[in-house]
């Protein structure tokens, strides 16, 4: 299996992932989350062995699941592989405030609770993105 960080380090994987990641958002109501493979050509303006090809590289590393009807292949995002990313990630990005000189020790709960907001507005600025991302279109953007 190749390394996580090879895998992401790819933009059209990124593009893929976002738009997987954009559909598991938009369907969290019924957690299904699915799309097709000419769904995911057309957002990205794409060849079809072009998607097909990075789908099998998401697919062996674990950050797409893959449902076969017929002819039809459905996928959806599995993030789970991406924690050990986020677990890496997280000590380059957060800022942490050196209080221990002013004899203040903040709760396991206070600093659960900072984490949690930290991941919430990465989470929401992502999804800005994403949504910019999705109206501008292609030609316009500085990728």
């Amino acid at each position: 299996m190749a390394d996580i960080f090879d895998v992401i380090a790819d933009a059209t994987r990124r593009d893929i992932l976002g738009v997987l990641l954009d559909r598991h958002a938009a369907d969290a109501a019924d957690a299904a989350g699915e799309i097709s493979v000419s769904e995911i050509v057309a957002t990205l303006e794409l060849s079809q062995p072009t998607v097909s090809k990075h789908l099998k590289v998401l697919r062996d590393a674990g950050l797409v699941a893959v449902r076969e009807e017929g002819q039809h292949r459905y996928y959806r995002l599995d993030s789970a592989p991406l924690e050990a990313v986020e677990d890496w990630i997280i000590p380059f990005v957060a800022t942490e405030l050196d209080i221990s000189g002013l004899g203040v020790d903040l709760a396991d709960e206070t600093r659960e609770f900072a984490s949690t907001v930290g991941k919430v507005f990465a989470d929401t600025s992502h999804r800005v993105t994403s949504a910019v991302e999705r109206v501008t279109p292609r030609k316009w953007r500085r990728d």
